[in-house]
């Protein structure tokens, strides 16, 4: 009887597991396209229906990055940490999409979708486009 308790509480724990590395919930490193660099830590978290994502780290750049001076007029000088950046994805089978995506740097909004890699669900696939022409990058889960 005491083994079968051992085999119930694993398999509870790696299903907990395995469900938490499945979701796009959770902490996210960008990755800079042109220097290959963490850039930031983005937070996905789901509020009532829809997925946001929120600016939680400046991992470059230091004081400057942290209080944005060369973005976008709506974001000049204020602190980048607290910003939502993405806003109101819906999920639709294994994409999260109908949101938008806001860059930062230079103040455009674009409509966004967002889904896990197929083969490793720690890489997640953010894709902002305007009509056909679109821009995918992929972030890495945190630890």
């Amino acid at each position: 009887m005491k083994s079968n308790w051992g085999v119930l509480i694993f398999c509870a724990l790696f299903t907990t597991y395995s469900n938490a590395q499945s979701t796009v919930i959770g902490e996210w490193k960008t990755i800079d396209d042109e220097t290959g660099e963490a850039k930031s830590i983005i937070e996905v978290y789901q509020d009532g229906d829809k997925y946001y994502g929120k600016i939680v780290e400046i991992l470059v750049g230091g004081e400057e990055a942290a209080n944005c001076s060369t973005c976008a007029e709506e974001f000049k000088g204020k602190p980048m940490k607290g910003v939502v950046i993405m806003k109101d994805l819906v999920k639709d089978g294994t994409e999260y999409e109908e949101g938008t995506i806001t860059d930062p740097e230079n103040g455009k909004t674009y409509k966004c979708k967002i889904w896990l890699d197929e083969d490793n669900p720690n890489r997640l696939n953010v894709r902002g486009y305007i009509y056909f022409l679109y821009r995918t990058q992929q972030w890495i889960r945190a630890s």
